[in-house]
Formats: structure tokens, sequence, C-alpha cells
């Protein structure tokens, strides 16, 4: 047994990745690599959705090595997950000196010093004025549960607000929110009642018709104009969920006017502001939340993806005021689970300290590298994003903004052949969405490497 302060003596790494920029040393998918996907294909769910052959295997940094020993530049992050990086040596220490000691006891019935200390940081990183309180669960779409059930109950109103293009997640309370794709709700049957869904405000897509870019104030004051007067009193929505930055639909960030609007709206009908920042926060736009960029102060926050490097965990975060529900009206077995505790107090450390900075300065760098796209490629409608939170909107037509899917399609998988890991997010969009640790070369690396790839697809229509 381990004395209590003993150091944990961790194994040898037997990891072969010696690099920082892609080395390709088979075909693609390798030989094992065709062998796991055929397995895959018997044994595992076939709703998973898989856009190119990657079979993983060791992770280092921005680095993965697959089955075959190709290593490849992720400039995906697990979906903007490993926000350290793959297997920060302080990440995996203090999983493991954590998994010694306890690796599990439920916070829903009893306490964890842990677990108070990183409720006691997130508070204090949340925006606004006066203390915070904290509920943890697993992933992104509990914390939107949970930010569902506390508004209806704190507020004693059932009706919310969300808004087209959105992603808030799969169980069935946030799938109700979620508008991003048919498929993700086709079949389930019926969902929450008393949800709206109202247009986002898509500067280079304005939703009324305006040249872009524009504010898209309209996208918030439509609430009044029209949803209040015509379809609900607003004395009966508990809250409105925005995504500051869409994720899934597209990486499209929301005008700070309109972000401001909306929570003057919010605030004057008592309706609660949830900003899901699943994908925006943890420092991936430069600052803590996409939100900070506005300097808006929402109610409830909802955080995930890379809060623990990794590891399953997601918080939302509340007013104290708000967070008024009575014992056993809403928990979690493993949410809080001590050893993603442990990730995400060193996460929050590293971010802190090095990489949202770097995020912030990664970002402008790889903006200014991509910016004048539209101007020299073609098949480039719009290059947008904040941080380490980047897309490449690509189009058919430029003056029609027709989307290209297909092209979009072509470009994400013609990277994976040079040794980029990329993402599509919404209809037509290149994600760019690298953990925060990444270094100037392998941003340059990444840039002339996707313009590379839009030039060979555009040259080849």
């Amino acid at each position: 047994m381990l004395a209590r302060g003993s150091p944990v003596k961790l194994p040898p790494t037997t990891i072969a990745i010696e690099t920082k920029l892609p080395n390709l040393v088979t075909s693609l998918p390798g030989p094992k690599a065709v062998n796991v996907i055929a397995r895959d294909a018997q044994f595992v769910s076939p709703s998973y959705t898989r856009g190119y052959p990657l079979v993983a295997k060791y992770g280092r940094g921005a680095m993965v090595e697959d089955v075959d020993g190709n290593v490849f530049l992720d400039f995906a992050a697990g979906i903007a997950v490993v926000s350290t990086g793959h297997c920060h040596p302080r990440v995996v220490e203090a999983i493991q000196k954590q998994a010694a000691e306890l690796i599990h006891i439920s916070g829903t019935d009893f306490y964890l010093p842990n677990m108070v200390e990183l409720a006691q940081r997130l508070g204090a990183i949340a925006p606004g004025a006066g203390p915070k309180k904290v509920f943890f669960g697993n992933s992104g779409t509990e914390a939107i549960e949970a930010a569902i059930k506390l508004a209806r109950y704190h507020t004693r109103r059932d009706k919310i607000i969300a808004f087209h293009g959105c992603f808030h997640g799969r169980t069935l309370g946030a799938l109700s929110l979620t508008a991003s794709k048919a498929v993700q709700r086709k079949g389930f049957g019926s969902l929450l009642a008393g949800i709206f869904h109202i247009p986002y405000p898509n500067s280079y897509r304005c939703p009324y018709g305006h040249p872009s870019p524009c504010d898209c104030v309209e996208a918030a004051t439509f609430l009044e104009t029209e949803i209040f007067k015509r379809l609900v009193d607003p004395s009966e929505v508990a809250a409105v969920f925005i995504e500051p930055i869409q994720g899934e639909g597209g990486y499209v960030p929301a005008p700070e006017k309109f972000l401001l609007e909306l929570e003057r709206i919010c605030r004057k009908h008592g309706i609660l502001l949830v900003c899901d920042e699943v994908q925006s926060g943890m420092g991936r736009t430069g600052k803590w939340w996409a939100g900070d960029h506005a300097g808006i102060e929402p109610d409830i926050i909802c955080v995930a993806k890379g809060i623990a490097s990794g590891m399953p965990l997601s918080a939302t975060i509340a007013r104290a005021s708000l967070m008024d529900w009575k014992p056993g009206a809403h928990a979690s077995t493993f949410g809080g689970n001590p050893v993603c505790i442990a990730a995400a107090l060193v996460t929050m450390d590293l971010l802190e300290t090095q990489y949202i900075e770097n995020a912030r300065r990664m970002g402008e760098f790889l903006m200014a590298r991509m910016a004048d796209w539209p101007s020299r490629h073609k098949i480039v409608g719009d290059v947008r994003g904040k941080g380490l939170m980047i897309g490449v909107e690509i189009v058919h037509d430029q003056k029609t903004k027709e989307r290209a899917p297909d092209l979009r399609e072509h470009i994400v998988n013609r990277a994976f052949e040079k040794g980029v890991l990329l993402l599509g997010a919404g209809e037509n969009t290149v994600r760019v969405c690298p953990p925060l640790m990444i270094d100037e070369e392998q941003a340059d690396f990444a840039a002339r490497t996707l313009e590379e790839c839009i030039h060979e697809v555009e040259s080849s229509v």
C-alpha cells in the first residue's frame, strides 16, 4: 500500500513519436488500420461518423501516431477536447497519482476535496460579480441537460429559446435544443415540448439579407418583434441558450453587438441567458470564455470538452442564488469523478499560465495567414473565428455563397493524406481547432497544407 504522499512510479513510455511534424511511412490506411476498420464494421455501432480512416494508437502534444506508425499533426484535438495536447506529462502524472489514491467515490453522496477546489476555481473565472455554484457531469450534453432542468426549476417557467444551426447534444433534452442536422433528430419521436428556434446571427450569411459582414442585431430583437408577440409570452420563457461561437453549426462567431442586445432582452424579461461554451470555452478563443470577447455575463455557463484534457468531465456553472434546487433534484453517479477532476485542475493551471495566451497568439498568426484566402481562392467564401477556433467556409460560388460540402470533404481528406488531421463543421466549413499548445512551426505547416489542399481541389473543379 502506498503511504500518504508517496511518489507514484510511472510506467516506462513506449511512445514512438519523436517529431512535431507529420511522418507518413505507409499508404493510408495501412495494413493494421485496414484490419481494425474491418472489425469495427462488424462490432461497433454504425451511428458513429468517420470522415477518413485514421486508427489512432499513440498521442503526444499535437501529434498522433496510428497503428501502422504513421504520424499526423492533429488540428482536430479530439473535437477541441485535448486542450493541453495529447498526454501532457503533468496531466498524466496527476491522473496516475489520483488513480493510485482514489479512483471513485460518488460526489452525489459524499464529499471530495478536489471537487470543492475545482468548483471554487471555475466560479472564480466565470463572468459576473457574486458567488457561483457548480454542478459536475460527464459530457457537454449532460451540462446542457442540467442547465435545462435548473432553468425550469428556478424560474418555474417551461419555455426555452434556441437557435438554428445550434448543437447542444444528443440526449433527448439537449437534442430538443439542437437544430444542426435533421439526421440527428430523425427517428427519435417526440422531443421536449416548449422549445422555439430562431435564426442564428451569421455575419457572413445574414438571416435578414444584409450584406456581410453585419452585426445581425435583428437576430436578437426578433425575439421581441416576433416571438414574444406571436408565439410565446416572455413571462413563460425560462432561458435562451446560445453558443457564442457555433461549433457544429460551422464555427460561426455571434457578433458582439448581437450578444449584448440578447443579454439586454433577457434581463428585461427575467429570462436566463445560458451560454453553451462546451466547444468554445476553456481558453480556446484566447480568453477563458468566448462570451468574454463581448463582455456578456451569462446566468449559466455549460462547459466540457477542453476542461480536463481528454478525461470525461463537464460543469454547469451558475450564479449561487440561481442554483437553488433541493437535494435529490438532480445528480450524477460519475460526474465530478476524482481522477477527472485531478486532470482538470492541472489543465486549468496549464491554460492559465501558458496556453490561453498561446491560443491567442497562434490564432492571430493563423488568421494573418488565412484572412486573404477568399480573395485568392475562388472556393473559399469566409475565414472567421477567434483564437484557435477558426472556420474556413467552402463554397461553389462566392457571389451566390452556394455551399460546397462535397469540396469540403475532398479538402479534409486530402489533408489527411498529407498528414494533417482536420474535421468539418456545419455543412461546408473546415474547422481548425488544434491543441492550444501548438507552436508557430506547426501552425505554419498546417496552414500551408490546408491551402495546398484548397488549391488542389479548386483546380479540379
